[in-house]
């Protein structure tokens, strides 16, 4: 590796943690990137810089002995939706169960009608605010998952606004089309015609306005079977859209070895997933995203099968799951420690499971997750002494600035 002649920015006088050792942290210390057209173009220890790095870089950054990690990555969030879902909350503390409020009419459909009323304007508005809290926290890429509209206008609607939330900040947003989120009330007892109307309408509509990269679905007793799962993963393979699955939250519906046949990016939450169906996910190398904060939210107590994924070897991502009804947190560093303290994860694999675990998650693990080479200049630096206090500290963020694509997008 070769330090240009010519470079945009160099940034000096701290560690790195370049999470590029899939057995570690990757720790540089007393490192230096050097960036050009928003891409890494050098990193490594600063002994090893030219010495006149200086003259050759637009720019010069001090970090004053702060950490380097990737910009973090949340991947899997409904971070789109109107209204809240409080007084759910009352209900579960009183002793009502997930199931039994969304047989009430509540869950996923209150914020159905909630977003069903919302204007595009207002849904944007709602949202903005979510996203900047998460960048204050140190992330530069997240999904948003639609799947609060349920019929076609209003899916193309929440998609159309993460598209202008992408459009309308410095850091990426993907989007994953969850039109078989629930079944919406027009369609009770009849899940099938519903799940027509996804394949028939909706995700043809998707894949031609490409409006979402990937495809969902929420296969569980409350959701859809893994028959009509499978119906959903035809059709978005014959129109060229990846897949991923809310799998194994509530009970064992081998969804993720469905899933896992279809290739999917990603299987989530995994509560519920058997041992012994952990083999075929590392075969075709699926990421297990874990959600600890449904878990805490619910109060459950079945936990994934974390110790059988990091014998298999499966990556495992971390997120928030942001959401109005079962994680309403805006906080990955928050997860990470959850991840740790309830799933059993290192600071060292939470750290990753935000970075280049969730990086794969999204199908982006060529691009970013990682500070190497050629990867995107998507970097959070830290005011830490070391990367395990990102999964230690509860409350507030010891981010110092944000850079993406080489440039600072918050903070100084």
């Amino acid at each position: 590796m070769k330090l240009p002649q010519q470079i945009d920015s160099l940034w000096l006088d701290g560690h790195l943690a370049t999470m590029a050792d899939p057995n570690g942290c990757g720790i540089i210390e007393n490192g230096a990137i050097a960036v050009e057209n928003g891409h890494i173009a050098w990193i490594g220890p600063r002994t090893q810089l030219p010495d006149d790095a200086h003259q050759r870089a637009k720019r010069v950054h001090r970090l004053k002995g702060g950490w380097v990690t990737p910009g973090l990555i949340d991947c899997h969030t409904h971070l789109v939706y109107a209204g809240d879902r409080a007084k759910e909350f009352e209900m579960r503390l009183a002793g009502a169960s997930y199931q039994e409020i969304a047989r009430a009419g509540g869950g996923i459909l209150s914020t159905v009608q909630a977003v069903r009323a919302a204007s595009e304007d207002e849904l944007f508005a709602q949202s903005l605010p979510r996203i900047k809290a998460m960048m204050a926290g140190g992330v530069t890429t997240l999904e948003i998952k639609s799947g609060y509209g349920l019929d076609l206008p209003n899916e193309l609607k929440m998609l159309k606004v993460i598209r202008r939330l992408g459009q309308a900040l410095p850091i990426d947003v993907q989007a994953t089309f969850l039109g078989a989120h629930a079944l919406p009330p027009e369609y009770e007892n009849a899940p099938d015609d519903y799940i027509d109307l996804v394949v028939s309408q909706m995700m043809p509509q998707v894949a031609e306005q490409r409006l979402a990269g990937a495809v969902d679905v929420f296969c569980e007793k409350i959701g859809f079977t893994t028959a009509q799962t499978e119906r959903v993963f035809k059709r978005a393979t014959e129109l060229g859209l990846r897949v991923k699955l809310h799998a194994e939250q509530l009970s064992d519906s081998k969804g993720a070895l469905l899933a896992a046949r279809y290739d999917a990016l990603s299987v989530d939450h995994l509560e519920y997933l058997d041992p012994d169906d952990v083999s075929a996910l590392a075969k075709k190398g699926c990421v297990a995203v874990l959600l600890p904060g449904a878990f805490y939210f619910l109060n459950e107590t079945r936990r994934p099968p974390t110790a059988a994924l990091r014998r298999a070897g499966v990556p495992m991502a971390v997120s928030t799951d942001c959401n109005p009804g079962t994680s309403p947190c805006l906080s990955l560093a928050t997860m990470m420690n959850m991840s740790c303290v309830l799933f059993g994860l290192t600071p060292a694999e939470a750290l990753a499971g935000a970075t280049r675990n969730a990086a794969a998650a999204l199908g982006l693990g060529q691009r970013i997750g990682t500070l190497e080479h050629g990867k995107a200049a998507d970097l959070a630096v830290w005011e830490i002494g070391s990367p395990a206090a990102l999964s230690y500290q509860l409350g507030g963020s010891p981010l110092r600035c944000l850079v993406k694509r080489g440039d600072v997008c918050h903070g100084v």
